[in-house]
């Protein structure tokens, strides 16, 4: 019998918060400002910003860090009844990602109108030949979210003259 997770939504904005927090570090790197947290029974089990400059892997994007964290942690690759929260929509490797590593929900700040896999460009998760359903909620701290990313873009084309 599969197990009813519930959803507590009251530490939302907390959660995507920390994820803001991260992004602004992984900014500090240069690295477009994308975080993400991975929390299970309201504990912070994984965190990560978008680094693939930083470890010159194209795979090292905010949810692929906070999930590898995450299951490092748990001791298990599948990381049911736990959420993600993450600065951007995912795009279609990081829903691959969050499909196979069970996460039960995503919470995503910003829309990606260009690449975003959940609900902009295409709807990944509602896929019915998928063996694992995952609830998607955008929009939480959307606007604060959003602003982290045209700040830094706008700085970078400041910079570029």
């Amino acid at each position: 019998m599969k197990k009813l997770q519930i959803i507590d939504r009251s530490r939302d904005e907390d959660f995507m918060r920390e994820a803001m927090a991260l992004a602004a570090e992984g900014a500090s790197f240069g690295e477009v400002p994308v975080g993400a947290v991975v929390v299970r029974d309201g504990v912070v089990i994984g965190r990560g910003f978008n680094c693939p400059i930083l470890r010159h892997d194209p795979s090292a994007h905010a949810e692929m860090v906070a999930i590898r964290a995450a299951a490092e942690s748990a001791q298990n690759y599948r990381l049911p009844g736990s959420t993600l929260y993450v600065t951007l929509e995912p795009c279609s490797m990081c829903a691959g990602l969050i499909v196979h590593a069970r996460i039960g929900r995503v919470v995503f700040g910003a829309v990606e109108p260009k690449a975003g896999a959940a609900i902009s460009r295409g709807r990944f998760f509602e896929q019915t030949h998928l063996n694992h359903r995952v609830m998607v909620e955008g929009g939480v701290l959307g606007e604060a979210c959003g602003a982290l990313l045209s700040d830094f873009f706008r700085q970078r084309r400041l910079e570029k003259g």
